[in-house]
């Protein structure tokens, strides 16, 4: 089927379905990993009141399949699907369009206008999607509270929302947004743009044809890329999100920037790379299966490569 050609806001709604669908088949099949990794950057909050065990993406896996079961690694999925349904659309459509918008005489863009535009439309998809990531961490984060004997404090993501706007306010839905947004910019930087010139690369030097293993290599390249940039402010958006108010309404971190300066001081600098390797873990086969799919529905739909 020759790729048809594509005009303007045209073939929006299709590409929006395709990177929906394509997301949803990658959040399934990594989110265990996501599980693991959210909890692994939460041990050791508790450090500065008492000592923690020092631990592991492996031990935490392990841990919650001994303590929940096998379907405890896909234990609140939802929230992360409804996440997704904005996030990725946004940020992928957003970026080609910006991509397309750009470039002149059929050329490719330089790498730095690439990785900006990326952190972009990164940063305006992470805005609309900032309150279902929100449910999405304390979710998680209330899976690590029942294994220890606590009560859940939502039963789902409509009552997590419920909730969080009835004790903190609509504003309660963008807590952590700054460095959520901060995270979103460097992880789109790191990722789109990398895989988009990493792929460029790869079948402009005659590495491998616009097929399967061009994607596979661009989406390990894009996947490091992403990892050591975004970590650290995935360590604070997650510890910021998690945190609701306690007695007397005092919270454990004000800002990003505290939270930043407590991490350290009571962890350690290398705790802002804490989950690097899970992170890596996930963010290379989500990757992989998301590139993979979308590319494959964008030839079935008739549109070009991405």
């Amino acid at each position: 089927m020759k790729p048809r050609e594509e005009h303007g806001r045209q073939h929006a709604p299709t590409k929006i379905l395709l990177t929906s669908i394509s997301a949803m088949v990658a959040e399934t099949t990594t989110f265990p990993i996501d599980l693991a990794k959210t909890r692994l950057q939460l041990h050791g909050e508790s450090r500065a009141l008492g000592s923690t065990r020092p631990t592991n993406a492996f031990r935490v896996a392990s841990e919650i399949v001994r303590r929940e079961g096998p379907l405890g690694l896909y234990k609140d999925l939802s929230p992360a699907i409804l996440r997704h349904m904005f996030y990725t659309p946004i940020r992928i459509v957003g970026y080609e369009h910006l991509r397309n918008s750009l470039k002149t005489d059929g050329g490719s863009l330089y790498l730095p206008a690439k990785a900006i535009s990326d952190g972009l439309s990164g940063v305006v998809a992470q805005l609309v999607a900032s309150p279902a990531d929100l449910v999405k961490v304390r979710m998680q984060a209330d899976g690590r509270s029942v294994s220890q004997g606590f009560q859940p404090r939502y039963s789902g993501c409509f009552d997590a929302l419920s909730k969080i706007t009835r004790a903190e306010g609509v504003g309660g839905l963008w807590k952590g947004v700054f460095p959520n947004v901060q995270r979103a910019f460097f992880v789109n930087m790191g990722e789109l743009a990398c895989y988009d010139h990493a792929k460029l690369f790869v079948i402009s030097n005659q590495i491998s044809e616009d097929n399967i293993y061009a994607h596979t290599l661009a989406s390990i390249m894009s996947g490091l890329s992403a990892t050591a940039l975004s970590c650290p402010a995935d360590v604070i958006k997650t510890r910021m999100m998690n945190q609701s108010e306690i007695k007397e309404g005092k919270i454990m971190y004000s800002s990003s920037y505290d939270c930043l300066v407590k991490t350290v001081k009571v962890e350690g600098l290398r705790a802002l790379w804490k989950g690097f390797f899970p992170t890596w873990a996930r963010l290379g086969p989500w990757q992989f299966v998301f590139w993979v799919s979308y590319e494959k529905l964008r030839q079935i739909a008739g549109f070009s490569s991405f």
